[in-house]
């Protein structure tokens, strides 16, 4: 019987008064303790009352709503009664056509419950006894044996919530629905009518009490559309603050140190190039702040047009700070710029005793700031920095920390955003003196609905263009269970050294310095700045394959393979210290070393032209993307690149996924793939912040229309009303947008 509504009862009002303490309970230990979160907590599956046995098959989970035709209860010790333990309890459902045998050992009170006429959902593991199937102590709840008109037509399956049955899950929700008259609506009756949606009430009416799949979808779709609105108007409105922001122009002069940059360079731009740089220039003339997002393609050159902005801020007084997510990349960063400037980088490192650098008359210093530097190195580094005598700064979330001032921060470069989130970008923003430009790197290419949902605040400029001279790489997977396609690996690996190139072998974890091919796997590179992305759930290889890919165990291997005898083998990892890394990477890059066994550490930014293989051990192991980012670190240089994808696996979607990538060198259709296939919340990482980095109801890649009419919408409504003036309720979903995210940033720390 329904209960009167109660005026009083909103998404903030607590479960407990409502359902009773034990429902409650239960719920709240799952983070479920409001109406608001009950309603938001959908089902994970639904049932059809008109269940049919007939599809079930031995070894499947079956859910089925059947009715009890038969009960019979026999004693498992003939010599004691049939009652409790003792009993074996056979009953016979059916759902009108087909019959199904069900048994519990032990009646427990069943035998009061579970009489002929009964209709009820059972839920288990089918298995097979004397050649029929049947259901072995299965769940059980009853469900009512006539349904009203009103009663939904699909049974509402929730996740497991220990000590609470699906039943008093769907009791609970139907309290709440019946006690609730209306719920605060963040999308406007124009753009719900514009759109045919459904209010948000009635949309968690249908989910939770559904008719038809068909009723499901729509209200789906009102949910999704809803958290795309919220956050494109989130993003829209940020995009409008930034409009409003003034800056400095920032115009290189005609005879300074860029002019000086691009007269040195041995190289000509792409057109990609040119055309970013240009749109660059043009953006950080203005006394708006720039904030672009740059991708493209492994090697396609963004360094270069990066560090060609940061001269156009030092050129017109002011610094640029390049923030980079490990030490690694920012130690590979420092490197790459200072040997493109060359004596135009002032001496470039810290190591200088005066700190005068000896640089030409046009130039300007580049200083590293991360955070292993010692104390005194660190004091110079800060007073550069401070002092403006460093215009250009590389650095990891040290330069974010409090006690990094700069002098005139004109511009911040972000490299591998989705490492960071939005509010460690705007912390470096917040040291400059005025509004900085913000340019956004990123080497993983992103689908168009990526970029709207994560960078939805920033414009985006793409370079697909590989410099004139690269050859594209070729790859190829390779059966572990094959030995002879292993050990043509290990020969063509030394073949490439004998010509004077170089390779590397990428391994999923470090292991052991005493660790051996066989030993047990259980390690991933977690003892420094990078660790092991999982992969599509395929499942781990077996021990044998796992052991022979740690980085100890692969560097035995190689040193001892014959084949590679004289060959110079060294090794890099997160385990090492800063020094160590930095020592393994310059030894590499100088040509002192010809193979580099290493963690995904040289992922991304890693720049040796001279790397012409790559050897992936266990690649099952890694996603889509990774693995066309560590493929990017070869054939960078005029000679063709190799990578070959080793892997024990016979799993099939992993199989697939190596195919995939050895099959295309596209980085936008292998990242799409990647979405599909890992979900979201993989790929997008940590540049989704708060509520952002867990999509409830959208999916960026499946619902790609949705997310692009939502943003026309977002757009259309801001620059009708920029402070929401007209539309509290979504104006107060916006702010609980940003709350959740400004909360999850303080959780990271």
């Amino acid at each position: 019987m329904s209960v009167e509504p109660m005026p009083s009862v909103t998404e903030a009002t607590r479960l407990r008064p409502l359902i009773g303490d034990h429902p409650a309970a239960r719920l709240r230990a799952r983070g479920i303790e409001t109406v608001g979160d009950l309603l938001a907590w959908l089902p994970r599956r639904y049932v059809d009352y008109e269940s049919d046995l007939s599809a079930a098959r031995e070894g499947e989970h079956l859910v089925a709503v059947a009715d009890v035709t038969a009960v019979e209860i026999f004693p498992r010790d003939r010599r004691r009664k049939a009652v409790g333990r003792n009993a074996i309890m056979r009953v016979t459902i059916s759902d009108g056509g087909t019959s199904m045998p069900v048994t519990f050992f032990g009646t427990y009170g069943r035998e009061r419950t579970l009489m002929p006429g009964v209709r009820a959902v059972w839920t288990g593991k089918v298995t097979t006894f004397n050649g029929r199937l049947q259901l072995t102590s299965p769940d059980v709840e009853i469900v009512a044996e006539q349904r009203a008109d009103d009663e939904p037509g699909l049974l509402p399956l929730y996740t497991h919530v220990d000590r609470l049955r699906n039943s008093s899950v769907i009791i609970a929700v139907r309290v709440v629905l019946d006690q609730i008259e209306s719920l605060n609506d963040p999308v406007p009756v124009e753009v719900r009518e514009r759109h045919g949606l459904m209010t948000r009430l009635q949309a968690f009416r249908v989910v939770h009490r559904p008719r038809s799949r068909a009723d499901i979808a729509a209200a789906m779709d009102r949910l999704r559309f809803e958290e795309a609105f919220v956050l494109q108007v989130a993003l829209a409105r940020r995009r409008a603050d930034q409009a409003r922001d003034r800056t400095i122009s920032r115009r290189p002069v005609a005879d300074g140190v860029l002019a000086a940059f691009d007269a040195r360079l041995p190289f000509e731009l792409t057109n990609g190039q040119q055309e970013v740089a240009a749109l660059l220039a043009s953006e950080m003339a203005r006394e708006t702040p720039m904030h672009r997002l740059l991708q493209g393609e492994v090697g396609s050159g963004k360094t270069v047009v990066a560090l060609r902005a940061m001269l156009a801020a030092v050129d017109a007084g002011g610094q640029a700070a390049l923030l980079a997510p490990t030490e690694v990349l920012a130690q590979q960063h420092h490197r790459s710029i200072t040997a493109l400037m060359g004596d135009l980088a002032d001496g470039g490192l810290l190591s200088f005793e005066d700190g005068v650098g000896a640089g030409p008359d046009v130039g300007t210093r580049v200083v590293l700031l991360t955070g292993s530097l010692g104390s005194a190195a660190r004091r110079r580094a800060l007073s550069d920095i401070a002092t403006g005598s460093a215009g250009i700064v590389v650095g990891t979330h040290a330069l974010i920390q409090e006690g990094v001032e700069f002098d005139d921060l004109a511009l911040v470069v972000v490299d591998e955003q989705h490492r960071f989130g939005v509010e460690q970008r705007d912390a470096l923003r917040a040291k400059g003196a005025h509004p900085p430009h913000v340019l956004v790197m990123t080497a993983t290419p992103i689908p168009r609905t990526v970029a709207m949902t994560v960078f939805g605040d920033m414009e985006t400029s793409t370079l697909r263009e590989l410099p004139a001279g690269r050859v594209p790489i070729t790859s190829h997977v390779v059966e572990a269970s094959k030995p002879a396609w292993v050990e043509r690996t290990w020969m063509r690996l030394a073949e490439e050294v004998r010509a004077g190139r170089q390779a590397y072998v990428v391994c999923p974890r470090i292991g052991d310095p005493d660790e051996r091919a066989g030993a047990p796997a259980d390690e991933v590179d977690g003892g420094g700045d990078w660790a092991v992305e999982d992969s599509d759930g395929s499942g781990p290889v077996d021990d044998a394959a796992s052991a022979s890919a740690s980085v100890y165990a692969v560097h035995t291997l190689l040193v001892e393979h014959p084949a590679l005898a004289g060959v110079r083998i060294a090794m890099l990892h997160g385990r090492m210290t800063p020094e160590e890394k930095d020592r393994a990477m310059r030894d590499f890059a100088s040509g002192e070393v010809d193979v580099l066994v290493a963690t995904t550490v040289i992922e991304v930014g890693v720049d040796v032209a001279n790397a012409t293989v790559m050897v992936v051990m266990d690649a099952d192991r890694f996603g889509i993307s990774q693995l066309h980012q560590l493929r990017g670190r070869v054939g960078r240089g005029s000679e063709p690149g190799l990578c070959l994808l080793m892997t024990a696996t016979d799993a099939e979607p992993a199989l697939d996924r190596l195919h995939a990538v050895a099959a295309s060198t596209d980085g936008f259709e292998l990242a799409r793939l990647d979405l599909r296939q890992r979900r979201e919340g993989d790929v997008l990482g940590a540049a989704q912040s708060g509520g952002r980095s867990s999509l409830s109801f959208l999916g960026v890649i499946d619902d790609e229309d949705i997310i692009v009419a939502a943003r026309e919408d977002a757009v259309r409504l801001v620059e009708a009303d920029p402070e929401l003036a007209a539309h509290p309720h979504l104006s107060s979903a916006v702010q609980r947008l940003a709350d959740e995210d400004k909360a999850a940033f303080l959780e990271r720390g």
